[in-house]
């Protein structure tokens, strides 16, 4: 009884150990940049030795992928659940829980965002199959569900979207078609503009360069949705 209870405190603290050696790297990424995630850098804001922090992460390298992994999955579970928690049969509400929970997400975690969407870790040579395929796909598979829930009253494809399966990664659409048999491949497009829009405004609102153009930048991201919503065909809301 007594080693069971030696073991499980050593899980538990190492547990811990690894959670704070991933929140001082995204600090430090966040006052100093990507630059600034270093092993040595780490142990010297925790008070540890660089031996040491090599006994939780071999390589610099391991934990920026452990980070990615633990962002991507972070961001998934929030787009996930309020997406689920919306009205199945009303798109438009669907679409727009999905987009504040996306900016409310970056702009709590403006370190994470900036991490798998803006600053490369100079140096960082991600494993075969990237850091995160699971959990970005997930991401990408929930934007292809805004698409496909809207695209009955999206209307028919237009000259512009003459899009073939081609177009796409093979991997993205071992995901979706499955997931959405129905869409076609000019939903799928479609399914990366509203990505873009959406992505667009709230990376320029991480990234503090909306600061000096607007006092409300949330009712500026409103306003793009609500023309996102009349532009795909369904009620605002």
């Amino acid at each position: 009884m007594a080693g069971t209870r030696g073991t499980g405190r050593r899980e538990r603290l190492r547990a811990e150990t690894t959670a704070e050696i991933k929140g001082t790297a995204l600090e430090l990424m966040g006052s100093g940049g990507p630059d600034a995630i270093t092993l040595r850098a780490i142990a010297r804001e925790m008070g540890m030795t660089a031996n040491a922090i090599y006994g939780y992460f071999a390589t610099r390298d391991d934990l920026v992928t452990a980070l990615i992994a633990d962002v991507y999955t972070a961001l998934a579970d929030a787009v996930e659940a309020a997406w689920s928690a919306a009205p199945a049969d009303d798109p438009a509400a669907g679409i727009r829980a999905w987009a504040h929970a996306f900016r409310g997400w970056a702009l709590a975690n403006s370190e994470g965002f900036r991490l798998i969407y803006g600053d490369p870790v100079p140096g960082y040579r991600a494993p075969e199959g990237g850091a995160a395929p699971d959990a970005a796909q997930r991401v990408c598979v929930g934007i292809a569900g805004l698409a496909a829930a809207a695209w009955p009253q999206a209307g028919s494809p237009g000259a512009d979207d003459d899009f073939t399966w081609a177009d796409f990664d093979p991997g993205l659409l071992g995901k979706v078609r499955p997931a959405f048999p129905g869409l076609p491949p000019a939903g799928v497009a479609l399914a990366l503009r509203i990505w873009g829009r959406l992505h667009g405004l709230v990376s320029l609102e991480v990234y503090g360069h909306l600061r000096a153009q607007t006092t409300s930048p949330d009712r500026l991201f409103g306003a793009e949705l609500a023309q996102l919503v009349r532009s795909l065909g369904l009620a605002a809301g």
